[in-house]
């Protein structure tokens, strides 16, 4: 059994309360709850100010989520969600850690707060720095970070004993600074955040369609005849989707929900934009609910095939789109004889639900033209999470649902500029024409051979063959999976440097030296030599944009990110023939790099300034898929689960709260799931606890069983919920240090956060 360090949040209760879970999402509530966060994070006067420039057209974009702003007209003061108003707040927040504080408080102190307490210290106002053996940061100068960041980099005996990890939140002028810093170096090493979140859908979509992208706009909800929702939770995790979904309803679509939980923002929605709407019934989203068991996607999805298959030959040419499938995919027959292998009866028990319910949804997509499809981590975090996404392209493809209007992919990424960071590069695995451009327009010898994702770069750091790791922005150890096997790796290097604005977990748990390097946040002004300078993002939708905060700076001594890896580059870099001071000075000078870089971004300048910004090229839209294997859409043949239960097993899967965006801690509460002032719960269907004689918050201890390895996770409170039988739900990161490091995704290596194989004993 591995040992429980403070890499972990401490096992701590806060005092549970239950409440009836609410029937509708959004509305006055939310506002009620995002302007109280607003208040006693800033301010009710500044507040306002925040908020009427956030994810406006001249304002700047929210750090949280990336679903798309609309195209047209914005509303006035409120295109922003709960979460969203929160995680400006905490951006914005007034309080601030000093030099003083770090003086005051050790590490040791720190660790053992909670997540939700470290995170409320405030914003970080200078540079510090952990030597070899100290108990506390102390101040540093950017000039002496710089020197000693670049010194350890230089004494390594390869550059790829580094570790360059980004987070979602970096702009694509920082981002690209970046990866063109950390490959003049002389390693690929740049694991990312979409590693351990949406690596399966890219790889999915790469392979059967050939863009790691979705391929539908926001307009696309207003022309769709259906739009079904998988693996997700729109109403925590990227609320002013729902709005899109309000709008496929009122022109009549129908809506599809395939999830483990009844979450209740997918069920009913009261939109905060019409306070006319506030106290009504509100309008009910989901047609068909499908409540799923964990992994029974692909079991699920072969179900529906074989129902389509079979109205299909009932009626021929009246469910299939053959001049779709004849002209623009490969690989039909192969599906078929797939489906043809498979019992309905054998499949139907994998997915908990009665083949009565599948068939009426699938008699919804028989009888649906234009299909759009989305999902999130609910599918993308599995052992087959691939196959889960190939399935799904599957059934667009016999609808012949892709490449025209309403109808489509759409991976729902969580964090606000993911997917802009790996069109500006931030991959271990760019393609060689990438690397080509980089190397005429910079005039290097870019590296070629892959580096480590995040799977692979915690292995390497535990194994000691990598020896620095630098992370811009997030909060690593919360964010991975099997967290004291990580922090065991990131102890062992000689240098752990973090990018943030607030302090978090990954700053307590270090290598031998470690730096902390504050950053301007999305709402401040970045002001630089030449002037005031904003950045861009791209959406999940691959809608290009500008950035520009208008607030003052929290400190005199914190630098945007751009000027961070300027800093370093300059200091580290040699021979480079880069004048990255220059870059830095004025960012338009970055963009026309990116733009003689990168497909798609010409007159990047001209057109990020159009109020809106700008759509990148995207194939699947034009109805072309240039696949590298047939130059067309691929069918594919996939996989149901494999996972088989002992006795007294269950399936667990890692969740957020309401008050909580990605391993950001805005609050205790899970308004939606009835759950105030804890996070130490499990899910638990109640004949399940029944079985085990186990009562309402009775006390429980979690292990989680891989390969014959055991994982523990103590203290949690076990709560009856609505969720299939031999199926669990617990937040993350709490219980992130029971996911196997080795047990990852086939061909994406993501994480199985959400198929994790555990034992319950009650205490």
């Amino acid at each position: 059994m591995i040992k429980k360090t403070n890499a972990q949040p401490p096992e701590k209760l806060t005092g549970i309360k239950l409440q009836k879970i609410p029937k509708s999402a959004v509305g006055a509530k939310a506002i009620a709850s995002a302007l109280n966060h607003i208040k006693n994070e800033v301010g009710i006067i500044k507040g306002i100010g925040l908020l009427k420039n956030l994810n406006q057209k001249d304002g700047f974009d929210c750090p949280g989520c990336a679903w798309p702003d609309p195209d047209e007209k914005r509303a006035f003061l409120a295109e922003y969600c709960e979460n969203g108003a929160k995680a400006v707040a905490e951006e914005a927040t007034k309080n601030k850690i000093s030099p003083m504080f770090f003086s005051t408080y050790s590490v040791k102190d720190l660790a053992e707060l909670s997540d939700f307490d470290i995170g409320k210290k405030g914003r970080i106002t200078h540079p510090v720095y952990l030597p070899e053996g100290a108990t506390h940061y102390k101040e540093i100068s950017w000039k002496d970070a710089f020197h000693l960041i670049s010194d350890e980099l230089n004494a390594l005996d390869s550059p790829d004993e580094a570790i360059f990890y980004t987070s979602g939140r970096t702009s694509n002028e920082a981002a690209f600074l970046y990866q063109l810093f950390v490959r003049q170096f002389g390693t690929n090493n740049l694991p990312d955040c979409s590693n351990m979140c949406h690596e399966s859908s890219g790889a999915a979509l790469t392979e059967t369609l050939g863009i790691g992208k979705g391929s539908v706009t926001l307009d696309d909800f207003k022309h769709t005849d259906l739009v079904i929702v998988m693996g997700q939770n729109p109403g925590t995790n990227h609320p002013r989707m729902l709005t899109a979904l309000s709008d496929a309803k009122k022109k009549g679509s129908k809506i599809i929900t395939i999830n483990p939980l009844p979450e209740v923002g997918l069920m009913n929605f009261k939109d905060p934009q019409n306070p006319l709407k506030w106290l009504g019934s509100g309008q009910d989203l989901t047609d068909v609910f499908l409540q799923v068991k964990i992994n029974g996607d692909v079991a699920l999805l072969k179900i529906i095939l074989k129902l389509m298959l079979k109205q299909e030959e009932d009626t021929p040419y009246a469910v299939f789109d053959y001049d779709f499938i004849a002209k623009k995919t490969a690989g039909i027959d192969a599906l078929l004889n797939d489906l043809e292998s498979y019992s309905i009866d054998d499949l139907v028990p994998q997915t908990g639900i009665s083949l009565e319910k599948i068939k009426e949804a699938a008699h919804v997509i028989i009888n649906s033209k234009k299909i759009i499809i989305c999902w999130a981590m609910g599918l993308t975090q599995h052992k087959n999470a691939v196959d889960n996404i190939r399935e799904i392209v599957n059934i667009l493809l016999l609808k012949g649902s892709i490449g025209k209007k309403g109808a489509g992919t759409c991976p729902v990424r969580g964090h606000s500029n993911v997917q802009g960071d790996r069109t500006m590069g931030i991959w271990e695995k760019m393609p060689d024409s990438f690397l080509d451009k980089l190397e005429a327009n910079f005039h290097f010898k870019a590296p070629r051979k892959h580096g480590f994702d995040v799977v692979n770069a915690i292995e390497a750091m535990h194994a000691k063959k990598a020896k620095v790791f630098f992370g811009m922005g997030g909060n690593f150890i919360s964010a991975t999976p099997d967290t004291e096997f990580t922090a065991e790796a990131l102890r062992g290097c000689n240098l752990t440097v973090h990018v943030s604005t607030k302090l978090n977990r990954s700053h307590l748990i270090h290598g031998k030296k470690a730096l902390i390097l504050p950053c301007l946040g999305r709402s401040e002004t970045d002001l630089q030599s030449t002037g005031e300078q904003f950045v861009s993002v791209e959406n999940s939708m691959g809608i290009v944009h500008k950035s520009q905060g208008h607030l003052e700076p929290c400190s005199e001594d914190i630098l945007s990110e751009a000027a961070i890896v300027g800093g370093l580059a300059t200091a580290t870099l040699k021979n480079s023939a880069t004048n990255y001071t220059e870059l830095v000075a004025n960012y338009d000078l970055i963009r026309d790099k990116i733009e003689a870089t990168i497909d798609g971004f010409d007159a990047y300048n001209k057109r990020v300034r159009i109020k809106g910004g700008f759509y990148l090229p995207n194939n699947n839209r034009e109805n072309k898929f240039d696949t590298s294997s047939t130059g067309k859409a691929n069918f594919s043949v996939n996989t149901p689960s494999e996972i088989e239960l002992e006795k007294n097993q269950f399936i667990m899967m890692t969740i957020r709260t309401h008050d909580q965006y990605n391993t950001t801690i805005y609050g205790l509460d899970d308004r939606y799931r009835g759950v105030l002032n804890e996070r130490r719960v499990i899910f638990m269907n109640a004949e399940d606890m029944k079985k085990m004689h186990l009562e309402k918050l009775d006390l429980v201890d979690l292990t989680s069983h891989f390969n014959g390895e055991e994982r523990e996770a103590t203290g949690f409170l076990a709560i009856p919920y609505n969720i299939p039988t031999q199926c669990t739900a617990t937040y993350f990161p709490e219980a992130n240090v029971l996911v196997p490091l080795k047990s990852t995704a086939t061909i994406s290596n993501t994480p199985t956060s959400k198929t994790v194989v555990i034992s319950i004993k009650k205490r």
